[in-house]
């Protein structure tokens, strides 16, 4: 799950009047752009590495009680009605405010002494998704469908507070003019992932199946089981970079005098720091949060079952979708996140709203030519490039408006925001394709981001406060 930027609104105060050069959010932050030998330079230094790192470990639980799990259910034989409900096991994401503050303020016994406050929570939130993973394997949809959900429900709430953690991580690792670069490296670990986790999994099932007599492979349970087994294991990777990455300098905190103290500075300052410093203009800030990537995260919960009923197989969709598509999506975020430290994160985010909508037609239009591996590969080749741009432009804004004393919650507040409609939404796309068919529902998706252009238009005419 996130997380990318240059021309940032989190200037320190300043005693004399700004300009509308300085509080404009298009307005770059350095007196002159910088060349691209010192931009592509930041992508080697320590941070930037780490990052890579991490990312991996946070896109690996998403795809695992989504997508793979989507395409897994559907080979089980689960109504494409229930897979959508069971989408609205990713709302642990869109309130994963709820606990942020406690992930931004509450030592774990033990744990924080020995790694510090960042790396305490995650390596818990690690082990919560390496244990729900194994849980997940050991289970049978086709027999008891019950258990899935629940363990799909573990993991998310562990991934959700990884994902709570890791944005603190990365945002106190580095100054403002790096978060761009940080976000690009974040994306491409975390698009690896996904690959691993959408194309290493089908490819792992699909090699662990046993043939029947002539031939013929069924659903068989076990060849998901080795699979999601190889997933959990897979989380290793975060668990040794956390083990070995410094924590970020810690930032004091004025000690509470009681415990409606605690609550108020944990629990309410957050908040009520983000609408003192923007004012009327949180509405529209909180507006375009809640519905940016709403056309994507709609149209993605059914593009698994999609495909297996469209008749591609586990081999095609690992290759076409899964790698190709993600290396795309690669592509994608390291341009999102060149051209917003050079031209500004509203500029990039208007163009990546444009890319989102107007990419989710070519489905409509690959669902009418049926099983056809090269027209697939073109879809799949505008959709993830036009993800990848808007995603490091997206995850730059969110930056951009966080205050640093309150990092882990109020980037959770936003990127659970971001989340909380769109999988609302989503998990009524299974009764809305079984109604009116895939070529209306990816049409339907491409309408819902005609709003967004309208509030990202608004949102780049605002002038933005300064930052603490």
């Amino acid at each position: 799950m996130s997380e990318t930027l240059s021309d940032d609104p989190q200037a320190k105060r300043q005693p004399t009047p700004l300009s509308e050069a300085q509080l404009s959010p298009i307005a770059p932050a350095p007196a002159a752009r910088p060349s691209w030998g010192e931009t592509l330079r930041v992508y080697l230094e320590a941070p930037t590495l780490r990052m890579l790192l991490l990312g991996f470990s946070a896109g690996l639980p998403l795809l695992l009680v989504f997508g793979t799990l989507s395409f897994w259910l559907r080979e089980a034989g689960i109504d494409r009605t229930t897979i959508g409900y069971l989408s609205w096991v990713g709302l642990a994401y869109g309130f994963k405010w709820v606990w942020a503050p406690l992930v931004d303020r509450l030592p774990i016994p033990l744990l924080t002494r020995l790694l510090g406050r960042r790396r305490s929570w995650l390596l818990l939130s690690q082990s919560v998704i390496m244990a729900a993973l194994v849980g997940m394997a050991l289970t049978d949809p086709k027999v008891a469908l019950l258990p899935v959900v629940w363990c799909a429900l573990a993991v998310a709430f562990g991934s959700a507070t990884q994902d709570i953690a890791l944005d603190a991580f990365r945002i106190e690792s580095a100054d403002v003019q790096r978060q761009a670069a940080l976000a690009a490296a974040y994306q491409t670990g975390y698009r690896m992932a996904m690959i691993w986790a959408g194309a290493g999994v089908l490819w792992i099932a699909a090699r662990a199946e046993v043939a029947g007599a002539g031939g013929v492979i069924g659903y068989q349970h076990g060849a998901w089981q080795v699979a999601y087994f190889a997933m959990a294991a897979s989380m290793l990777l975060g668990v040794v970079t956390v083990l070995f990455s410094p924590e970020p300098a810690p930032r004091e905190l004025p000690p509470a005098r009681n415990a409606a103290e605690w609550l108020k500075s944990a629990l309410v300052e957050p908040f009520a720091d983000f609408l003192r410093r923007y004012g009327k203009q949180a509405a529209l800030i909180l507006m375009l949060i809640a519905v940016y990537r709403i056309s994507d995260v709609v149209m993605g919960i059914m593009a698994n079952p999609f495909y297996v009923d469209m008749g591609y197989t586990k081999d095609e969709v690992a290759a076409v979708t899964k790698i190709y598509g993600v290396i795309m999506t690669l592509v994608g975020a390291f341009v999102g996140g060149a051209l917003a430290m050079r031209f500004g994160v509203m500029r990039v985010l208007m163009l990546g709203a444009v890319l989102s909508a107007g990419s989710n037609l070519l489905f409509a239009w690959l669902g009418s030519l049926g099983h056809d591996v090269h027209a697939l590969i073109f879809v799949i080749s505008a959709d993830n490039l036009s993800s990848g741009i808007a995603s490091a432009a997206f995850i730059a804004y969110l930056s951009s408006l966080t205050n640093i004393n309150y990092s882990a919650t109020q980037y959770a507040l936003f990127s659970s925001m971001m989340l909380l409609l769109p999988k609302f939404l989503a998990g009524y796309s299974g009764t809305y394709v079984d109604a009116f068919g895939y070529s209306s529902f990816f049409t339907g998706t491409a309408l819902l981001g005609v709003p967004v252009l309208l509030l990202v238009w608004l949102a780049s005419r605002m002038k933005m406060p300064p930052n603490p």
